[in-house]
């Protein structure tokens, strides 16, 4: 059955499509002959977080890959997949982290509530506290500490970009690729840089260093 809201969507579709072809005739046969973006973003899933929008981007221009929280996980082949693709294939430049205030991911790792499968995803932002958790255990304020944490979080996913194989050995080529955190504001739509920032392999401890064969 389809809803008035179902309906909607199609609606807007079309709607959308006519506007592009009012300012642009050519606006789709440009798209459809492929894409080279200068960024992957890497958000959150929250609908309120739209990549594109909020730095004022054009379609074909963003690489966009969401979850929950935000996460770099090194067992997601999911997002190691997206990441090999914009940078061995799309040869991106910049990577953006972004988080956001307000995160329902990172609030559900501050309690101990169970939330199913997501537990098990949740789980790895609790490690993000957990490393970080003198500095976070000295805040007394929730909300400080919510923001706080959400930051963190943002750093942490950065870090954990750096020490992939993909992004080291496109480094190692010599390749430009900028890694960035940010984090969002929800309530102002402003963003926050988060001065986390990598460019070359010579910024990881050693110990994350490859040995690149």
């Amino acid at each position: 059955m389809k809803t008035e809201f179902y309906k909607s969507l199609i609606e807007n579709n079309s709607k959308w499509v006519q506007s592009k072809l009012d300012s642009d005739p050519e606006f789709f046969k440009k798209l459809e002959k492929g894409q080279q973006p200068p960024l992957l973003w890497i958000g959150c899933s929250d609908s309120r977080v739209p990549a594109n929008e909020i730095i004022g981007a054009k379609p074909g221009e963003v690489f966009v890959h969401r979850n929950i929280a935000n996460m770099v996980v090194h067992s997601d082949m999911n997002m190691l997949s997206v990441l090999d693709y914009a940078v061995n294939v799309l040869k991106i430049k910049h990577i953006i982290v972004c988080g956001h205030y307000g995160c329902g991911g990172v609030k559900a790792a501050m309690g101990s509530k169970s939330y199913g499968l997501a537990d098990n995803w949740i789980r790895h932002i609790r490690d993000v506290y957990r490393h970080h958790q003198v500095a976070l255990g000295v805040i007394k304020g929730e909300e400080e500490l919510f923001e706080r944490f959400v930051e963190y979080n943002a750093m942490e996913q950065v870090f954990n970009l750096a020490k992939t194989s993909i992004v080291q050995n496109a480094w190692e080529r010599n390749q430009d690729l900028y890694l960035h955190g940010w984090v969002y504001g929800v309530g102002t739509g402003i963003v926050k840089d988060l001065e986390v920032n990598f460019s070359c392999n010579s910024q990881l401890e050693e110990f994350y260093k490859l040995e690149i064969i």
